[in-house]
């Protein structure tokens, strides 16, 4: 059976030039990069490489990047870093309802310590409105966190209008760019971004690494407590080879993404065409407009999550119900519900499609097809 891959918003295979970067620097150089003998010295030059490398990525200074074991760390560090250094100018936060876990439970958690949290609502394309946010700006509001693409439904949130907005405004901008980072040109001084969080796994790199940007002169406290490693922002060893690695991927997404952006809407052209073809009846979940090119989120009404997704993987596809993190849940997806309300059917019949690294259109073509099959199966039952 030809086993098909379409969960690459879950996690993406490393890219073989990122293996082979990894290898080379797991080989030659071991040292810890906070020594200053010649061991330690060749290690920290693969690390000042890589940063000024990532930094580039995004038009930041390399002491701007600190880097994280993921996407989790970075949007943890940034929120409640962000939140107790500034803790004295007020305690309002600003986010969304449709916020990575990452950043929701961060923000109830913060919660419990006496910080004030907005939870926007969004449309049902899974987009925020300007207007709702101005609305929710306070003079004691600190901090704003509205992530750059959701990882559900692919959404892509009005970024440069907000930080147009904040410019005049004490509250510092965080984005969480894991999904979008690669995929879609970011440049931090354009946004008027102050906080930036990303994770290497998306973009073809190791599991364990990303990074976040943090404006210089931030005000900032960090929460992990150790040595001077990040400028003393964020203390433990670094992972060298991982970064290393990371720093490689990032070369290959900068190189690629435009090629990668048309292939993939081509590979939505072509799932949706399928289902046309079939008479299959479908929802579209989330914006065509401002969408990530490899997310797509379709409702099968008459069918159900669980029998898609266990079907699906029995026929060798492999798609996702929404965010990896919640895999085994049986609570409906919290980016649907906030778009379409807790009893909406597209709630319990959503299925994300996510293509990457190595599909080709055929396979996507495959997959549609068995999917077909299995929505016929399921909705005559």
């Amino acid at each position: 059976m030809n086993r098909i891959y379409l969960d690459h918003a879950a996690t993406s295979p490393m890219h073989p030039n990122v293996i082979d970067k990894m290898m080379t620097v797991m080989s030659h150089d071991f040292g810890n990069p906070s020594s200053i003998h010649a061991f330690g010295r060749e290690a920290r030059h693969v690390l000042d490489e890589a940063r000024s490398n990532i930094a580039a990525s995004i038009n930041a200074g390399r002491n701007e990047i600190i880097f994280t074991s993921g996407g989790t760390e970075a949007d943890n560090t940034a929120i409640i870093g962000a939140a107790h250094a500034n803790e004295k100018k007020g305690k309002h936060i600003i986010t969304t309802e449709i916020e990575h876990h990452a950043i929701l439970h961060t923000c109830q958690f913060l919660e419990k310590s006496g910080f004030e949290v907005t939870y926007l609502p969004v449309n049902e394309e899974g987009l925020i409105s300007i207007a709702d946010l101005k609305g929710a700006l306070r003079d004691d509001t600190i901090l704003v966190s509205v992530m750059f693409g959701n990882n559900e439904v692919g959404s892509i949130q009005p970024i440069a209008e907000i930080g147009q907005l904040l410019r005049e405004h004490q509250a510092l901008f965080h984005t969480d760019a894991v999904q979008a980072y690669g995929l879609i040109p970011i440049d931090v001084r354009e946004l008027g971004v102050d906080l930036l969080s990303v994770s290497a796994h998306k973009i073809n790199g190791p599991k364990g690494t990303g990074f976040l940007y943090m404006r210089d002169g931030l005000k900032f406290a960090p929460h992990l407590y150790g040595g001077e490693q990040e400028r003393k922002r964020r203390a433990g060893t670094e992972s060298v080879p991982a970064i290393a690695g990371f720093s490689e991927a990032v070369s290959i997404a900068q190189s690629t993404m435009k090629s990668k952006t048309e292939q993939y809407n081509s590979f939505k052209d072509v799932l949706l065409a399928v289902f046309d073809k079939a008479e299959v009846q479908y929802e579209i979940n989330g914006s065509r407009e401002h969408a990530l090119p490899h997310v797509l989120n379709v409702s099968f009404p008459g069918t159900n999550v669980e029998s898609m997704l266990v079907n699906l993987d029995l026929a060798g596809v492999a798609v996702s119900s929404g965010s990896a993190c919640t895999a085994g849940s049986i609570e409906p997806s919290h980016v649907l519900v906030a778009m379409f309300g807790k009893g909406s059917e597209r709630t319990k019949n959503a299925i994300r499609f996510s293509f990457g690294l190595n599909n080709t259109e055929q396979e996507v073509r495959e997959a549609a097809e068995i999917t077909v099959k299995i929505v016929k199966r399921l909705v005559q039952q």
